[in-house]
């Protein structure tokens, strides 16, 4: 049999399933949960792969979902198919949760819908008759990068130690035995197309910062005080001054926020936190900005006397996806969806933890359309559904087809030709060398 013919088999299964697959993505967006929590999305994922017949294993990095395939026609390398379980706190979403104020703002909904789908109509089509090496089926947590005072916690009480999905499931050796992954992103940004390939994406550093000044009567004796938010709000402005330093072909974002600007009104403020990312291009211009923006953050300390301390986490690595894999996609995608709809993507600003993937395997993360409004805004939602879930589902499949077919020459030509940057344990060091504490007294 042909791949084409595989693929037709493989679409057409899928199609039969479209109903349902449309209603898994729809039940997950109307039940979103945060990172690292999402419990009742990887219960869906478990009973659905153990209802199609594979034997899914949960429980990773506290939420992942893994299911393995093998093919028949022989051994070959192992290709990853991953989607995302985790929503993000957006204030006014419609759909978001009222307790945690967590809805699916940015898709991932999407994603493990047309992970299911893929996995039902390769299974379906009998199309691991025809394929060598294995397909691994991977829901993952925790993408977004949020509640992070949450996640710190989890850390210290030794839960986790990465505070990303991916990440701490390549620290715990979930991907010791892949050799390539992919994954499809829906976008909303009409000049996305319906399908296209980002060439790169920025990668980040993250920050939790404290300022400790010293309460007083704010109306009484503000003078007995020490003001820990106009250290922060120093701090912050300069930051802002720095802007202009950053060149622009490092793509350097620095956004804060404050988690904690004081108690009472009429107390002077002596605890200020602020949470940040420092996000560019290259490793190396990250480091930079990141030296620049702690000098800021020292700044706000001195300017009033106040103490700053300054914690540096691990966040995510540049991305960058593989040519040969970006070629085969790009194939499946005109014939999918017509070459008038295929973009190719220049740099992201956004980060994802998929960089982190990048440094030490072939990857692939494309966009696809079928979403309106703003990523991670309150107008954000899916209004073609189709597009949106059944289609990520072929163009995972149709990937599967062209990897692990022919015993697997897909795959194997990715593998010669691709150069990851690092190995597992050079990537682990280098993100544990991020980590750092410092705390500056601006009165000594």
């Amino acid at each position: 049999m042909t791949k084409s013919d595989l693929k037709q088999r493989v679409y057409a299964a899928i199609d039969g399933r479209a109903e349902e697959i449309i209603g898994l993505g729809e039940q997950i967006r109307t039940h979103p949960e945060l990172g690292f929590k999402e419990v009742k999305t990887a219960r869906l994922v478990e009973e659905t792969l153990a209802r199609i017949g594979l034997a899914p294993k949960g429980g990773l990095a506290l939420t992942g979902v893994r299911a393995d395939a093998a093919g028949r026609a022989g051994d070959g390398p192992t290709f990853a198919l991953l989607g995302e379980l985790d929503g993000l706190v957006v204030a006014g979403h419609p759909g978001a949760d009222p307790a945690t104020g967590a809805a699916h703002a940015c898709g991932h909904n999407a994603q493990i819908a047309g992970l299911l789908g893929a996995a039902m109509g390769l299974l379906d089509a009998r199309a691991l008759d025809h394929l060598a090496g294995r397909v691994v089926f991977f829901a993952v947590p925790a993408e977004e990068y949020g509640d992070i005072e949450w996640r710190v916690t989890q850390a210290r009480a030794g839960r986790l130690e990465f505070l990303g999905g991916k990440p701490e499931l390549l620290r715990l050796g979930h991907f010791d035995d892949v050799d390539m992954a992919m994954m499809i992103h829906t976008t909303s940004r009409a000049e996305d197309g319906k399908a296209g390939v980002p060439a790169s994406n920025n990668g980040c550093i993250v920050k939790t910062v404290r300022y400790l000044g010293r309460a007083a009567h704010a109306g009484g004796a503000p003078h007995m005080g020490i003001n820990a938010l106009y250290a922060a709000q120093i701090g912050l402005a300069a930051i802002n001054a720095l802007r202009e330093t950053f060149r622009d072909e490092d793509t350097i974002r620095v956004h804060p926020i404050i988690t904690h600007g004081g108690s009472q009104v009429n107390v002077i403020p002596g605890e200020v936190r602020l949470e940040t990312y420092v996000r560019g291009r290259t490793v190396d211009a990250i480091l930079a900005a990141n030296r620049k923006v702690d000098r800021a953050l020292r700044a706000g300390a001195l300017a009033l006397g106040a103490r700053v301390e300054i914690e540096t986490l691990p966040g995510y690595m540049p991305m960058t996806c593989d040519p040969t894999l970006t070629r085969m996609f790009r194939e499946n995608a005109e014939a999918l969806v017509g070459a008038e709809h295929y973009r190719q993507i220049g740099h992201r600003t956004g980060s994802t933890d998929m960089g982190d993937l990048s440094m030490v395997m072939p990857v692939l993360h494309p966009y696809m359309g079928g979403a309106r409004g703003t990523g991670h805004a309150a107008d954000y939602e899916i209004v073609d559904r189709t597009l949106a879930y059944v289609g990520i589902a072929k163009h995972l499949a149709a990937m599967v087809v062209d990897l692990l077919a022919d015993g697997g020459a897909g795959a194997r030509e990715v593998l010669r030709d691709a150069r990851p940057p690092m190995t597992r344990e050079q990537y682990l060091a280098f993100q544990r060398g991020i980590a750092r504490q410092e705390v500056y007294d601006g009165a000594a």
